[in-house]
């Protein structure tokens, strides 16, 4: 039997509830540097855990996480760092928020250009990764005698395994095999897992397949234990494709909604959580991290004689962004009460499941209190007495006061101002296009389509919960912004004031959309372009709206399949704008922003949505 089927063994033959998890005395032969284990689930939703449960009950059953809510605190107000999954796992992963790093949605590092001509909005450039300079959580630990590894996903590069990679920025071990996500062929109604010896798959003791993602996560613990450790589990569960290995499950959850085994591979369409392969996969991600657990809870620490890993170990469980409710062709789940769902920026698509356990957290509690991804970083340096760089920027709050002492009184959670922090803010200018901030309990949504185009609905206020923080709208359905205009306005000011504090890139409108849009008629036209040197220019004519913005996009792989483009800022000289040419780049685009928003790009580059024509075809050759 491998090392990896071992280890999964112990941990599943664990008996469930067996050893009781409690805050331990601290003592004085207690290791000063507790073990950390960051457990990011994919797409997970707020409303798809049984412990999270209101209104409506789960079909999903999660005996695991249920149990460790019991353990440490659960948070009814926690929050994703961003509603999708690179920038959301960038963010935690240096402490800072995607607006900042220009790392605001997933990919990335291509020229702002429109999905169709008929696309009003135009996103902005965003960063195809996230930069080598950021000191990760993992880099940090590691510089204070941490063994740091990671197992699962990655995915804050331009795509999965482009650079900077996990052993590039801090990691000792990584590895990102997909285990039991990878997809089944032919389809998703065969290939089931069996009983056989050679199946890579091969059911285990509780009927579950095996997955290679959680047996490196506890390979990696077995291995590093003997020093202090900081493990990234980033699991691929549950993101689509929406499949299971586990007949077993998938029939067991057709009974339990009442729902005909499907027939069709391809397809399902009943709302609500109603989703069989769905609810096999919920239930399989909860006995992955029953292992995860069980582990640490019957492995003795050999830096603790006596004492169990469990003692010594901060365990964060979370999700990368809210639930993803459908895509073309299936329902997935639903995440009511909540509006919305991944990729939007109401509470749906950035409510998040968290529970954390660990040595002095009292085991138990439900907080309140509004936290964020974010946290994370501060609050594992506070817990491991690992010092923040000089020059790092970390836009979380250390939560390990609120844990240590009462996890109900958010004052307690203090903001970089000093001050009890009652504020929080979102940036995506794609999809959705949305702005929004949170101040006590309520929530501005700025729509950037309606701000842009001069419609109806440019902002939205809602009042989540009450002056006890008590349940009032989280449903978000009843806008206030008409109701309440000079607390909308002063919200307004405020979600402006952290844009501009961090440098965030807001969407622009699109002059050749075939629509009519306001002051399209006004916008610049570019007239000629040269290079003289190293500074390349564009000279451009007015046609009544002043340009207040340049900016060249470039890359220095032209023509390649994952081509990745860079921004840099142009200096505007009465009618051109001209700025110095990296010696790495290959070709180049000017882009130019009136005083009403339009975008000109020169050249003009192909549309978003057109995948068979490279950017750089569009683009002036070095």
């Amino acid at each position: 039997m491998s090392r990896f089927l071992k280890i999964q063994a112990l941990a599943t033959c664990a008996v469930l509830g067996a050893i009781g998890f409690a805050a331990p005395a601290f003592s004085q032969d207690r290791p000063d540097k507790p073990n950390v284990v960051l457990l990011l689930t994919d797409d997970l939703g707020w409303q798809d855990v049984g412990c999270y449960d209101i209104d409506e009950p789960c079909p999903y059953e999660t005996p695991n996480i249920d149990r460790l809510s019991q353990q440490g605190v659960l948070f009814r107000q926690a929050y994703s760092p961003a509603p999708t999954c690179a920038p959301s796992r960038a963010a935690i992963l240096s402490g800072k928020h995607p607006a900042r790093t220009q790392k605001t949605h997933v990919v990335g590092g291509a020229p702002p250009s429109p999905y169709t001509e008929r696309t009003p909005l135009i996103s902005p450039w965003y960063s195809g990764r996230m930069k080598l300079s950021e000191i990760t959580i993992a880099e940090g630990l590691r510089e204070n005698g941490y063994r740091t590894g990671h197992a699962g996903k990655w995915h804050v590069a331009i795509n999965h395994f482009a650079f900077p990679q996990p052993e590039d920025q801090g990691f000792d071990f990584t590895r990102a095999e997909r285990g039991v996500t990878r997809p089944m062929r032919p389809n998703r109604l065969s290939g089931f897992a069996s009983d056989a010896d050679d199946d890579p798959y091969k059911l285990d003791e509780d009927g579950f397949p095996f997955h290679q993602n959680v047996a490196d996560a506890m390979s990696f613990m077995d291995e590093a234990k003997t020093e202090p450790f900081f493990l990234y589990h980033a699991t691929y569960l549950v993101h689509a494709p929406i499949h299971t290995r586990s007949e077993r499950l998938l029939r067991k959850y057709c009974e339990k909604m009442k729902v005909p085994f499907p027939t069709d591979p391809k397809i399902w369409e009943l709302e609500g959580q109603r989703n069989p392969f769905y609810g096999a996969m919920v239930e399989m991600l909860d006995h992955y991290v029953g292992n995860v657990l069980r582990y640490l809870d019957t492995t003795e620490d050999p830096r603790w004689p006596g004492h169990q890993l469990s003692e010594n170990t901060y365990v964060i469980f979370t999700s990368d962004n809210g639930g993803m409710e459908r895509h073309p062709g299936e329902i997935i789940t639903d995440n009511y009460p909540l509006d919305k769902g991944k990729i939007n920026a109401k509470e749906g698509g950035v409510r998040v499941p968290l529970i954390i356990r660990g040595p002095g957290i009292a085991p138990g509690t439900e907080s309140n209190a509004m936290v964020n991804g974010l946290d994370f970083y501060p609050t594992i340096l506070s817990w491991t007495g690992t010092p923040k760089s000089a020059e790092q920027h970390l836009d979380g709050a250390d939560l390990s006061s609120l844990l240590a002492s009462d996890p109900t009184d958010a004052s307690l959670i203090v903001g970089r101002d000093g001050k009890p922090r009652d504020s929080m803010f979102w940036h995506f200018p794609h999809s959705s296009m949305q702005s929004t901030l949170r101040v006590g309990g309520y929530k501005l949504i700025r729509n950037w389509d309606d701000v842009l185009q001069g419609g109806d609905n440019p902002l939205e206020l809602y009042r989540l919960y009450d002056e006890r923080n008590q349940r009032a709208d989280i449903e978000e359905s009843n806008n206030l912004a008409a109701d309440m205009p000079e607390k909308a306005a002063a919200m307004n000011e405020e979600l402006q004031r952290r844009l501009d504090e961090t440098a965030a890139s807001t969407p622009y409108l699109n002059p050749n959309c075939l629509r009519r849009l306001p002051n399209k008629d006004k916008v610049c036209e570019v007239s000629d372009h040269g290079r003289d040197g190293n500074i390349v220019w564009a000279k451009f004519q007015t046609n009544g709206a002043k340009v207040v913005k340049a900016n060249l996009i470039y890359t220095d792989n032209g023509g390649e399949r994952y081509e990745e483009w860079y921004r840099l800022p142009a200096k505007m000289v009465s009618d051109r704008v001209e700025v110095e040419l990296p010696k790495e780049a290959t070709h180049y685009v000017f882009n130019l922003i009136d005083e009403n928003h339009f975008l000109v790009s020169y050249p003009t580059m192909k549309f978003a949505k057109d995948s068979s024509e490279p950017y750089s075809k569009r683009a002036i050759v070095k």
